[in-house]
């Protein structure tokens, strides 16, 4: 199976408000850009939709990953068990669990390690995708977020 580097980065003008997210899958010598924006959305929803889309991308189950995110949310929710919880509890009381859910689908598939990187710093690809994600969210035809607009309505 071939290793692949994955970084991702979510963004919101505005929490809620317009969104996207960016994403850079590295598996020399193949590289691969990935972001989307969305109407009305949040910063947490957008961290995690880049991690789900980026791991959905990989063509091969069981690839080994390493995933740079600058999102204490998702990193902290994994790493720490605290999504391993909210599923045994059906997700009751947790926040975006339609987009939790999608993640441990694909998640499962893979041999997936996070890393925590400081965001706005010296992690050049970390920069990339956060250039992706404000792009993507100040862009035209925004999708709109199904999960987070049903859930406000």
């Amino acid at each position: 199976m071939p290793n692949v580097t994955i970084y991702t980065d979510g963004s919101s003008l505005g929490n809620p408000g317009r969104g996207g997210y960016g994403v850079v899958l590295l598996s020399p010598p193949y590289r691969k850009e990935l972001s989307a924006g969305f109407r009305m959305t949040t910063n947490n929803r957008m961290e995690l939709m880049a991690v789900c889309v980026a791991l959905e991308a990989l063509k091969f189950e069981g690839t080994d990953v390493v995933l740079y995110s600058d999102s204490k949310y998702v990193v902290d929710s994994v790493e720490k068990g605290w999504v391993f919880g909210w599923e045994k509890k059906g997700f009751q009381k947790a926040k975006n669990p339609d987009l939790w859910q999608r993640f441990l689908r694909v998640y499962r598939r893979h041999r997936v390690r996070f890393v925590w990187v400081k965001g706005h710093a010296t992690t050049v690809e970390n920069n990339r995708c956060d250039q992706l994600a404000v792009a993507a969210a100040g862009g035209t035809n925004l999708a709109e977020d199904v999960g987070y607009e049903e859930a406000n309505l």
